[in-house]
């Protein structure tokens, strides 16, 4: 599996879409609008329950029922449809056993020793690495988010970005941390020095994201907070959920075709429109939901601009967006307006499936339940 790295990517989008100042509505660059201080998850997502794998799944899929190999052919489903909302990330223990200090090298090259993470913050664009502390049992040492943390765990304290995705030092250290777990997908650049300068242990790890990759960044998470056993009982539970999830896409779509998808990245009703292709992230999701991702097959790599030319050449059978963003270009009608969308399939059957901002490409341990969710949405509505 190739590795993925989308930080130029989603920074490039977030330049191109702009950020709400300080103290008010910010959207972070994978999409997620929300209020500071507020639970920033306000997607509009139906609270249906995704039938997802089995009810022991620390993601919170219920039935542990694999649905029958779909009936109508998927090719043939007309009209839009929303995922449901992917249940926040319930932790392996309540006490897990913690042994530090740890000595770790980051990804700067700089050795950190981590001896207190009683007031710790996990900061990367994604939120994966709030994600994976809260999994590890740890939930309860965070005492900052960014605004790509929208678990409800996590609603109540305080936010440490600005401008929607830069760190904002002075109220990182408002919150007198012992540590400081982050990677390079927030900037400013010069926050890790600074925070150091102050005398906060600062570590540094890999901005790499992609399915095959989340095993590896659970069991680092896990080794730098002294926890590695919570991350042996957090992998195994991760990868019992992804094979369950395999197995759960597998079944619906059996006997069918790979439905031919495109993930499209629009906000407001702009120039920011845009290809997701391969390396991404969007073409392992869409690999992994059984499609076949019409950008990388037209060779389309990272980001390209959807021009009209673009769009009707792709010719998809289903669009994948953010939910944020298909609310901002106008809902399900924008989107079908934008050029050359009319011209395509999609144009025609309208199978447009948004899902929450903050899930859909946060490659961590909920990834699973996005793959669940979302195949619901896709072949049975």
């Amino acid at each position: 599996m190739i590795r993925r790295r989308l930080l130029a990517i989603v920074l490039l989008l977030a330049a191109l879409t702009g950020c709400a100042g300080s103290g008010t509505a910010a959207t972070d660059p994978s999409g997620a609008t929300s209020e500071a201080g507020t639970d920033p998850d306000s997607t509009g997502q139906p609270d249906a329950d995704a039938t997802g794998p089995a009810e022991e799944s620390g993601s919170g899929d219920a039935s542990g029922e694999q649905p029958a190999a779909s009936t109508e052919d998927p090719h043939s489903l007309t009209g839009p449809s929303t995922a449901a909302q992917v249940p926040a990330t319930e932790p392996v223990t309540a006490d897990p056993d913690q042994q530090l200090p740890v000595t770790v090298t980051g990804e700067d090259g700089q050795e950190v020793t981590i001896e207190d993470t009683s007031r710790m913050l996990a900061l990367d664009l994604y939120g994966t690495l709030a994600e994976i502390t809260v999994g590890l049992g740890l939930g309860e040492d965070l005492v900052g988010r960014t605004v790509s943390n929208t678990q409800d765990v996590l609603a109540d304290l305080p936010v440490v970005t600005e401008n929607g995705h830069e760190l904002n030092v002075e109220a990182i250290l408002a919150l007198e941390p012992t540590f400081v777990l982050m990677d390079t997908t927030m900037g400013p650049p010069e926050v890790p020095d600074q925070l150091r300068a102050s005398g906060v242990p600062v570590l540094v790890v890999s901005s790499d994201r992609g399915v095959d990759l989340i095993t590896e960044q659970i069991q680092l998470v896990a080794e730098a907070l002294g926890v590695p056993a919570a991350g042996d009982l957090l992998t195994d539970r991760f990868e019992g959920d992804l094979e369950a999830a395999h197995t759960y896409v597998d079944a619906l779509t059996e006997g069918w075709d790979p439905l031919r998808m495109a993930f499209l990245y629009v906000r407001s009703t702009g120039s920011v429109f845009f290809v997701m292709g391969e390396g991404s992230g969007a073409d392992d999701l869409i690999e992994h939901v059984g499609g076949l991702d019409t950008a990388s097959d037209a060779g389309l790599a990272d980001v390209t601009p959807a021009t009209a030319e673009a769009v009707i050449a792709l010719d998809p059978e289903l669009i994948i967006t953010m939910t944020g963003g298909l609310d901002s270009t106008g809902g399900v009608q924008g989107l079908l307006d934008r050029p050359g969308i009319a011209q395509t399939t999609v144009g025609e059957t309208e199978r447009i499936v948004d899902m929450a901002d903050g899930a859909v490409l946060s490659f961590g341990p909920s990834y699973p339940a996005v793959l669940t969710a979302l195949a619901d949405a896709i072949y049975q509505p």
